[in-house]
């Protein structure tokens, strides 16, 4: 996550890097209709060129806006038609921006008495016989095809307002606002700051299973960087009308030729027409609720194929959807084959914005694919690409000539001028100031030349063991070398006056596929048996949210050394070989079992592991850094399995054991319900052994809520050498909060789950080391269960949770409270 916000980092830091004139390129109409008898506002009112699919509706203020490119075929004549009024025709200049105040006229006709019968609404007619083709007319149900394409993407700052303009850190850079644009759509100001290009080649093949994406060439204005280009692709914003939901940012919203559509929408027949070849219908539709996941806009449908021609989609007013206020899409097909309707381009704009009236972005993306080839055999070249995304390094930054000649899309005096300007406003020194500043609150690190300094959160911490604990870190950064990364650390308690250290060091031999290998060694206190989601042990935050004194952490002295390698992109084979040295402490003694009457206490107990980790989840999607990577998910469950073997006899290491792990986790969309996550740990342990090195199951004394612990739990409560753990939670995604009035304006979303825990433990583990007290084997199944609410302030969570089982043990609650901080679209 830490990479993935430091690139959106780099982009927001750039709003300060740019100047530019208005559009002239662009033919923009924009305006207000209304009832010429009442003068209310006409809203649904169907807006378009003549013998064009280019077109919008009027919203719900009569408001319209329309924008379109040199490159689109229009006409000179705009049509304004609705149902009740009579059609009204305006003649428009290519190429400029003009602005109409329509008056429609109400249809009034004297009708001799009728007699209403119920019947059908015409436009149902049409759409269940889409309904009907919708698998024949999806592009997904191809055995394969191929595409070139072409994707611009522009980032624009909006909401501006006099406030923001008169920040001190903004006074050398004032001059930029003179070349402020506006948006009608919107109703927003905005100021261009970024922009984007690239061209791919696209593959897909149903058996073999492929879907890969080679990016052949990008830019971005002031920024080299691989990383950006792999946003730039399309495989990451799909929008498939055809599918019952479209995701969009994560949640499901119901497609507008759903199955069940009609159970969601109201639809209206509006216009057909002969374009292109063939007749074809247009069917406007809106929510029939608030604040559901839906659309309103508009589809254009083909006679006899019914396949779709366009589509413009909206996002309904009021849906809980965080960030996105609002978003428009517009995409067109094309008929290829005789048969088989394809998409041809993409126009979406999307508004993004934290809060009402504060700073936002609109992230515009347009998008053109030719060269369609259906059902040919894939090159022998892609097949043995090992991964989805393929950036050509060797020849990925082009010159102008290139762009000139495969450039599909016409760029604006806007487009061209943030190309034009980034370089001189780097020139102002405040830029590298602000720029530094920027991304050491987003990497955790100050950068400084060859070195970074980090986390910054660990600088200062506190425990019962060290008492104020201070550490300084630090790590070599990409200007330094992007094969190799040193870093190391050192910390000094007060109260035990011990200094602690580490150092590590990481090779990165390929970063896609990655294959990168590493050693470190660390001197440091280390609390056992946290889960690896916690927050670190020196983390400042980890003081502050400590349910209780904590007294349970261990001196450890540890050697790593490890090679990861990736086969494909998912599956990947990590060996490691760790030995470790833990000390015993007053309040975690190592007691060993005597024949007489008192244990001794012994000093430290070591061990020495070779561990093979093997991780699969099928068509995972990555963010790749020079040294690290996020991972974006898989839509199949991933599988994760570490086989251990415990090395007898070499260095100070006297035990032989072996231990095997196995989980597997999915998250499954249950639209309109939300999704279901869920997680299935297994494990088993061969050999006796000291506690320390069985299975310490996770707990948590701190009121963060952790998905990854039993947040009920203690450490030290529980050990197994036999488990089985299975974790879920729905997330509603406020499907029940969204029909209370009043409520369904916080835009909360209610979660629940459940976190069960088995397991068994051979007494002969006690005769090995005694256990301290209040640590237990598990003769029956603990259980705990969560109930919460999301999205508060739109990144707060807070959950209830009950603890069902062993409530008798010292020290623990029924009840608790646990908060979170995260952030879901």
């Amino acid at each position: 996550m830490h990479l993935l916000i430091k690139v959106c980092s780099c982009c927001l830091l750039l709003i300060i890097c740019c100047s530019f004139q208005v559009s002239a390129q662009r033919t923009v109409v924009s305006g207000r209709v209304t009832d010429a008898d009442t003068e209310k506002p006409v809203p649904f009112v169907n807006i378009g060129f003549m013998h064009s699919l280019v077109g919008t509706i009027s919203e719900m203020d009569g408001t319209f806006y329309l924008s379109v490119p040199s490159s689109a075929r229009i006409t000179d004549t705009l049509i304004f038609s609705s149902i009740g009024y009579e059609v009204e025709r305006f003649f428009i200049l290519k190429g400029a921006e003009q602005e109409f105040e329509v008056q429609l006229i109400p249809t009034s006709v004297m009708l001799e008495e009728v007699i209403i019968t119920p019947g059908e609404n015409p436009a149902f007619r049409i759409l269940d016989r889409i309904i009907g083709r919708k698998k024949l007319n999806n592009p997904d149900r191809l055995g394969s095809y191929q595409y070139n394409a072409y994707t611009k993407l522009r980032l624009d700052m909006n909401n501006i307002d006099q406030k923001f303009k008169d920040q001190r850190f903004l006074r050398d850079f004032g001059f930029i606002f003179d070349y402020m644009d506006s948006s009608e759509v919107f109703n927003k100001n905005y100021l261009p700051v970024l922009i984007s290009e690239s061209t791919s080649r696209f593959y897909y093949s149903k058996n073999p299973p492929v879907q890969k994406e080679i990016i052949d060439a990008f830019r971005v204005s002031g920024i080299e960087n691989n990383t950006v280009s792999q946003f730039s692709g399309k495989m990451y914003q799909k929008l498939n009308i055809y599918e019952n939901f479209i995701t969009f940012f994560d949640p499901g919203f119901v497609s507008p030729i759903a199955d069940f559509g009609r159970l969601y929408y109201k639809y209206f027949l509006e216009d057909s027409s002969f374009i292109e070849n063939s007749w074809c219908y247009k069917i406007s539709f809106k929510p029939r609720r608030k604040q559901e996941r839906t659309f309103y806009g508009y589809f254009w449908v083909a006679d006899t194929s019914y396949a779709i021609k366009q589509f413009q989609l909206r996002v309904s007013a009021d849906v809980n959807l965080n960030l996105v206020k609002d978003m428009i899409a517009i995409n067109e097909y094309k008929k290829v084959c005789d048969s088989i309707w394809f998409l041809s381009s993409e126009d979406l704009t999307i508004d993004f914005n934290i809060a009402e009236k504060s700073y936002g972005f609109f992230g515009r993306k347009t998008a053109v694919y030719d060269q369609i080839r259906i059902n040919k055999p894939l090159p022998d070249s892609i097949l043995k690409i090992n991964t989805d995304t393929y950036v050509r390094e060797d020849n990925l930054f082009r010159r102008e000539e290139f762009w000139l000649q495969n450039r599909k899309d016409t760029l604006t005096d806007e487009d061209r001028q943030v190309y034009a300007m980034v370089d001189s406003i780097k020139a102002v020194p405040a830029y590298r100031t602000l720029y530094g500043l920027g991304n050491m609150l987003a990497s955790r690190y100050l950068v400084l030349g060859p070195v970074e300094f980090g986390p910054y959160y660990t600088l200062i911490s506190s425990n019962r063991v060290e008492g104020t604990r201070v550490r300084l870190g630090g790590r070599t950064s990409n200007a330094f070398s992007t094969k190799i990364m040193l870093g190391g650390h050192a910390a000094y308690g007060f109260r035990d006056g011990k200094i602690k250290y580490g150092l590590y060091f990481n090779c990165m031999f390929n970063t896609n596929p990655r294959f990168t290998a590493g050693a470190s060694y660390d001197h440091d206190i280390r609390q056992l048996g946290k889960s690896e989601n916690a927050f670190l042990d020196d983390n400042f935050m980890t003081s502050l949210l400590r349910r209780r004194p904590n007294y349970k952490l261990s001196m450890v002295e540890q050697y790593k050394i490890f090679l990861e390698r990736e086969w494909i992109q998912g599956f990947s084979n990590t060996v490691g070989f760790r030995y470790q040295t833990i000390f015993s402490t007053v309040h975690v003694p190592f007691l060993i079992v005597n024949s007489g009457i008192d244990s001794m206490v012994q000093e430290s107990l070591s061990a020495a592991e070779i561990t093979l980790s093997t991780h699969f989840a099928y068509r995972e999607k990555f963010l790749l850094g020079k040294f690290e990577r996020v991972s974006l998910g898989s839509k199949y469950p991933a599988l994760d399995l570490d086989l251990t073997y415990g090395l007898k006899g070499l260095l100070k290491s006297s035990r032989e054991y072996f231990k095997i792990q196995l989980q597997i986790s999915d998250k499954i969309e249950i639209n309109p319900l939300g999704y279901f996550k869920f997680r299935l740990t297994a494990g088993k342990i061969y050999g006796m052994l000291p506690y320390p090195l069985l299975k310490l199951h996770e707990g948590n004394e701190t009121y963060a809520y952790d998905p990854m612990a039993f947040n009920m739990m203690n450490y030290y409560e529980f050990v197994s050498d036999e488990y089985i753990n299975f974790f879920a939670e729905q997330h509603f995604q406020g499907f029940f909060l969204n029909r209370i009035p009043l409520i369904r304006k916080l835009h909360l979303r209610e979660v629940a789950g459940c976190n069960i825990l088995a397991g068994r433990l051979d007494n002969g583990h006690r005769e090995v080391m005694e256990f301290p007290d209040g640590l237990y084997g598990l003769d029956k199944p603990y259980f705990e269960a969560n109930a919460g609410i999301e999205n508060i302030f739109k990144f707060v969570r807070v959950d209830a949770l009950w603890r069902f089982s062993y409530l008798d043990h010292r020290d623990v609650r029924r009840f608790g409270i646990r908060v979170a901080m995260q952030f879901t679209f």
